[in-house]
């Protein structure tokens, strides 16, 4: 199972946040990722820096062949097209997407894998929750419900 996380809080080339992750979750139901399921888009605070909009956030459930520097790269194109800059860390931006998880695996590397911190952003957890209820956390083991009752 591949997980890819979706946030947006500015406007860009593709209009609104929300209008963002629509257009993004095209995106990602082409070339070498397919779309499987899609979360709602749902409004959050801003996490790490608070003095910004409030977030649009969503989490895709894809399938791919690619790599996990492969399916980066791809990421990272989405985001340059949806007008990405990478101004400051957990700043104001057109797109984030975020490799959650591919298939369990556990790397320390770029991209580290699963993502740090998901076991404490729910704006991360109730969408996953909404479309993978069984997900562990590759890691822990946990089950993405007992994470999320705990926050």
């Amino acid at each position: 199972m591949i997980l890819i996380g979706l946030g947006s809080n500015i406007e860009g080339p593709w209009g609104s946040p929300q209008m963002c992750l629509k257009k993004a979750l095209e995106m990602l139901d082409s070339g070498p990722v397919r779309l499987v399921a899609a979360s709602s888009i749902i409004l959050t605070a801003p996490f790490g820096k608070t003095d910004q909009p409030d977030f649009a956030n969503a989490v895709a459930r894809v399938e791919s062949g690619l790599g996990a520097a492969e399916l980066m790269a791809f990421l990272h194109g989405i985001e340059a097209q949806a007008g990405r800059v990478r101004a400051e860390r957990w700043g104001p931006r057109t797109l984030d997407l975020d490799l959650l998880d591919l298939d369990g695996r556990i790397q320390a590397a770029d991209p580290i894998l699963p993502h740090p911190g998901i076991a404490e952003r729910a704006f991360v957890l109730g969408p996953i929750a909404e479309i993978a209820p069984d997900w562990r956390h590759p890691v822990t083991g946990e089950r993405v419900g007992e994470m999320l009752g705990r926050l």
